[in-house]
């Protein structure tokens, strides 16, 4: 279920689908970096104003599904205007900084996206551009990420399964919001 935050900038409100934690694993797989299963948390929150904020956090899993070491951290800012045109700046810990254009779907919860601009520290490896999916699908959000340097044209690279976290505060107020059940417990189901 989708809430929208009463505090939420009316004009976010197409993209509320995104916003709270979100955790899960991945695949990570491109010429010349480590083949890897990877762990995932991103955020997405609002502070009322006209943008949501981003941030990204992976990690190496091993074969038990433990964290090994950090893999990359991003963050970023989202716009969406009028006509569901998507902006996005953000900021990679290998040295990268991106502008990301892209629409959201019409009649669902998919946003594609596509860099516009790509700006690179002396630091960063190559990297000319990408391409990104978010999807909203059964309640969890999925993404694909495409990269594409100088030596290797745009392919895939990393894909994530992602299931929304709860608080516990936010488990009490759906109990407190339940029907109340029957005495026996069991004629709900009935």
């Amino acid at each position: 279920m989708i809430e929208i935050p009463s505090d939420l900038n009316p004009d976010l409100v197409p993209l509320a689908f995104l916003l709270g934690t979100w955790e899960g694993a991945g695949v990570s797989d491109f010429p010349g970096a480590e083949k890897c299963n990877f762990g995932q948390s991103v955020t997405f929150s609002h502070d009322g104003r006209d943008f949501l904020e981003y941030t990204s956090h992976a990690w190496v899993l091993d074969n038990d599904g433990n964290k090994v070491r950090p893999l990359e951290s991003e963050s970023g800012y989202w716009r969406i205007d009028k006509d569901r045109k998507v902006e996005i700046v953000m900021v990679r810990d290998q040295g990268i900084v991106e502008i990301w254009y892209g629409e959201l779907a019409d009649q669902k919860p998919q946003i594609d996206l596509v860099t516009d601009a790509v700006a690179r520290t002396a630091a960063s490896g190559p990297y000319s551009g990408g391409k990104r999916l978010y999807g909203y699908v059964k309640s969890d959000l999925m993404w694909v990420g495409e990269k594409a340097t100088p030596e290797v044209p745009l392919r895939p690279y990393m894909s994530a399964h992602l299931k929304k976290v709860v608080t516990p505060e936010e488990v009490a107020e759906m109990a407190r919001n339940l029907p109340d059940m029957p005495d026996d417990g069991i004629a709900f189901f009935r």
